[in-house]
């Protein structure tokens, strides 16, 4: 009995520390989103894979795969390299295709000094919200 207590406090307390690093996503509304990044005071980053990326993406966003953050996300270079493609006196939305590679993109982005709000809404959610397809 006390094992299997102590096996479930573990498993509470890692759940807990998972989803304060993962954060949450914002509440910002798809159209505040929309407006912000129409008016340069917020840019739109899609976090999916390359291949992702060339079946299709939102007008204007700026690809940043997930992948590129987790090997790259550490060093100096990567950082001044980003910095000169994603600007910091912005907010960062950025999107996946269901919300969850945002939460673990949202965090090494923060890590890195951005103002980040990640989408529970993926890149089909935004063009059924009114987001343009870049043209291919």
């Amino acid at each position: 009995m006390h094992l299997r207590f102590g096996m479930l406090a573990i498993l509470l307390v890692a759940a807990s520390a998972a989803r304060l690093l993962a954060g949450e996503h914002t509440t910002d509304s798809l159209e505040k989103v929309k407006k912000q990044v129409a008016d340069k005071k917020a840019v739109l980053v899609d976090v999916r894979e390359q291949d992702e990326w060339d079946k299709g993406h939102c007008e204007g966003a700026l690809l940043v795969p997930l992948s590129d953050l987790g090997k790259k996300g550490k060093g100096e270079t990567f950082a001044k390299e980003l910095e000169k493609k994603l600007p910091k006196d912005k907010v960062v939305y950025c999107h996946c295709a269901r919300g969850r590679r945002a939460l673990v993109a949202a965090d090494a982005l923060k890590q890195l000094g951005y103002d980040v709000r990640p989408l529970k809404p993926g890149y089909q959610e935004l063009l059924d919200a009114g987001f343009k397809q870049a043209e291919k």
